[in-house]
This record gives structure tokens, C-alpha cells and sequence, in this order.
């Protein structure tokens, strides 16, 4: 069945970068629409980045210029780099999946994602 596996969380200071990977398997990774969410204490879920099976981009203004998304096709990896983190980025960060062609446009719908990930902390203190 479909699996996937965050890891790469911890704690940081702020300004500090961090690099999180999510490993898929059990299904056709290479054709899937990916995207990573995270989830703060008593707020709802909310979308960081998208990126489509051709490598097309989408990202929450809050994190462009600071958070990049990739994949490796080669080896069902997803990632997220993130630089410049913030107070306000700690959250459980989350990544999911979907198989479509349509995308990117959902960077701000975890309700298009039927597959998830169990999660990784992410802590950035001040």
C-alpha cells in the first residue's frame, strides 16, 4: 500500500535551515502530484509547498524566497529545504499525495491529498 515516511525534524534556532525527506513507496511516486503541509498547535493544516510530476512549483507566500521543494524520481524521495526559519514556522510538517495532473493549485488543499505521511517535528526557537 502507499507509504510515506517524513524524517529530518528536530530544532533549530532561528535563521538556522533544516532539510526534510520523505520517502514514498508502494505506488508510482514518479507520477505523483506531492506537497508538504504543516500543523501548529490549535491551527488548522496548512500547505507549504507543491510540486507536480514534471517538477512545477507552487508554494505559500509565507514561505517563498525561504523554502524550496524537490523530488528525486530516482529514489521516491521527496524533500523540502528550509532556510531562514522562523518562530512561526514550527509545526508538525507533513507530506502527501495525490495522483493527479492537477497540482500545484492545491498547495493550499489538504483535503485533495488522500495519502500522509505520519509527520516530523520542526521547532525554531528565538
Amino acid at each position: 500500500q502507499t507509504q510515506l515516511v517524513e524524517s529530518g525534524g528536530g530544532s533549530v534556532q532561528a535563521g538556522g535551515s533544516l532539510r526534510l525527506s520523505c520517502a514514498a513507496s508502494g505506488y508510482p511516486y514518479s507520477s505523483y502530484c506531492m506537497a508538504w503541509f504543516r500543523q501548529a498547535p490549535g491551527k488548522e493544516r496548512e500547505g507549504v509547498a507543491a510540486i507536480n510530476s514534471g517538477g512545477v512549483t507552487n508554494y505559500a507566500d509565507s514561505v517563498k524566497g525561504r523554502f524550496t521543494i524537490s523530488r528525486d524520481n530516482t529514489k521516491n524521495t521527496l524533500y523540502l529545504q528550509m532556510n531562514s526559519l522562523k518562530p512561526d514556522d514550527s509545526a508538525m510538517y507533513y507530506c502527501a499525495a495525490r495522483l493527479s495532473v492537477l497540482c500545484t493549485p492545491y498547495v493550499s488543499r489538504p483535503d485533495m491529498f488522500p495519502y500522509w505521511g505520519q509527520g516530523t517535528q520542526v521547532t525554531v526557537s528565538s
